[in-house]
């Protein structure tokens, strides 16, 4: 189930954000900096709380990811619905910025996750 559920989420990301490539391509420089930041912030605020709080290990790789890894997927799928957002404001930077978010947290969870999995054994 677990390669099953990143599969699809890789193919949702794709099928969701593969006919804008090329304005993503154009705003990927002003986009990448500001998840990145976020998206380190989040982890590291994770950890760091459950180890200031002295959490066991396992805790403390849960908070990390959780606190890490926003759902991107429902952000993708409330910027493509009309009723909630105008259709011409999705063709704006929120929806680039949450594409990228999407394969940011492909990449950030997986290295989490092998970092976890390889150097920190229960």
């Amino acid at each position: 189930m677990q390669y099953f559920s990143i599969l699809f989420f890789i193919m949702m990301v794709v099928l969701a954000f593969g006919n804008n490539v090329d304005l993503f391509l154009k705003y990927i420089g002003f986009i990448f900096i500001l998840v990145l930041i976020h998206n380190g912030l989040a982890l590291s605020t994770g950890f760091g709380m459950a180890t200031l709080f002295k959490l066991p290990f396992a805790d403390r790789r849960t908070l990390t990811i959780e606190t890490g890894i926003q759902n991107s997927g429902l952000g993708l799928v409330l910027l493509f619905n009309p009723k909630i957002f105008p259709p011409d404001l999705a063709i704006g930077g929120m929806l680039f910025i949450t594409a990228w978010w999407g394969i940011w947290h492909i990449i950030s969870g997986l290295s989490v996750s092998l970092v976890f999995s390889r150097w920190y054994k229960n």
